[in-house]
């Protein structure tokens, strides 16, 4: 960085990501908290003085904003800690499990502030008229709660943080909720009185919803609920378009935080090396790591044939055990001793043998290739786990 020439070449690892993205998440949440504060405080004290429920249950909104920036940042600094020896994948989860307690506790809210508001409804003489500071307190709220969502959206998008999206999300109701108390303290002043308690079960039952939504869709991902069918169809292309990948027929996505992991089982020609294999394995994962934001790791298993339904090379021997088998059958063969390599095909239920001999065996006498040939077709007949025995001379 000391260069700034070279400061745009400059790609910040995953590492200084996260931070940025840490850093940035602390500081929208605390701007967030601080006006959650002071608005969730002024609401209750003036929706108390000024007589409006509304109010009052649009302050407990406000106030469980504050309780869950306190979970955002809680879960943000624990979230991204590093992956260690006990949470090998990182700790994205806590992110998750947060949110889902944060729905719960909503969920809460809201049921108690329904009740409250119903119950004044039933009795007309706890119906409260509310005066002029209500509405001032409201409209300011409308103005900076959804400036906070504005702000918060941007950073959400920037990280793909669905915590912070679902935070944003709960500024905007805020708003929403604030929008309903400017209505039913209006109301209730041009002498609906009822519509003030109204307005509070309205506040109530934006609450709820944020409530559902945030646990439900995190409870998805504790369970490996996958990526968006369209999303893996779209993966599914961007490897089947690798060259070298013949198939694939295991490809399974989870989330983790914001990011996604994906395995996959491609299928490679049979007579690749294992080296090509590996070649092939990893643009696999660059390009979906390069073309998907948010892919974060793949695992890519390499096969030589499509295995998924059955494996039909179960329990078949290792190279040790097969060649000193072998090596006992083709034991009266001459040219046996002159074995330079040995390699080894396992497929359909077979092994398929390679044998590279000197050229000099067959030089001087064409004919005894093919002689060869057979002497070493027969040891194949004679061994069931053998599917052919092929010589190549060099």
């Amino acid at each position: 960085m000391s260069h700034p020439h070279h400061h745009h070449h400059h790609t910040p690892s995953a590492k200084e990501l996260n931070s940025a993205r840490y850093r940035e998440t602390v500081k929208v949440t605390l701007i967030g908290s601080a006006v959650d504060l002071s608005l969730g405080v002024a609401k209750l004290v003036v929706g108390y003085l000024a007589h409006s429920t509304a109010l009052i249950a649009d302050g407990v909104h406000s106030l469980s904003d504050l309780f869950t920036d306190a979970i955002v940042l809680y879960a943000a600094k624990h979230s991204h800690v590093e992956a260690d020896e006990e949470h090998p994948y990182g700790h994205g989860r806590i992110e998750t499990v947060a949110t889902v307690l944060l729905g719960l506790a909503l969920l809460a809210v809201a049921i108690g502030i329904t009740w409250d508001a119903v119950n004044r409804m039933f009795h007309p003489e706890k119906l409260w008229v509310p005066g002029m500071w209500a509405l001032v307190v409201a409209v300011i709220s409308i103005i900076s709660k959804e400036a906070i969502y504005h702000y918060s959206m941007r950073i959400a998008r920037k990280y793909r943080s669905n915590m912070l999206k679902a935070n944003a999300w709960h500024s905007r109701t805020d708003a929403f909720s604030s929008v309903i108390v400017v209505i039913g303290v209006a109301g209730a002043m041009a002498g609906l009185n009822y519509l003030d308690a109204v307005a509070a079960v309205g506040v109530a039952v934006m609450i709820a919803k944020i409530a559902w939504d945030l646990s439900w869709h995190s409870l998805r991902e504790l369970i490996d609920t996958g990526l968006e069918p369209g999303r893996v169809e779209e993966i599914r292309q961007s490897i089947l378009a690798i060259s070298g990948v013949k198939t694939l027929h295991i490809l399974r996505t989870r989330l983790m935080g914001g990011e996604a992991l994906v395995d996959v089982h491609i299928q490679v020609q049979p007579q690749v090396s294992v080296s090509e294999g590996h070649q092939i394995s990893e643009t696999v994962r660059q390009t979906l790591i390069r073309e998907y934001d948010e892919i974060s790791d793949v695992m890519v298993h390499i096969d030589p044939e499509d295995d998924e339904m059955h494996a039909p090379n179960a329990g078949l021997p290792l190279r040790e055990e097969i060649i000193s088998k072998l090596e006992e059958k083709w034991g009266g063969i001459d040219a046996a001793v002159d074995i330079e390599d040995i390699t080894l095909h396992y497929l359909e239920g077979k092994i398929n043998v390679e044998l590279l001999l000197p050229l000099s065996r067959i030089a001087h006498d064409p004919q005894s290739a093919a002689q060869l040939a057979d002497e070493f077709a027969r040891v194949a007949d004679e061994m069931k786990e053998i599917g052919e025995i092929k010589l190549y001379y060099h």
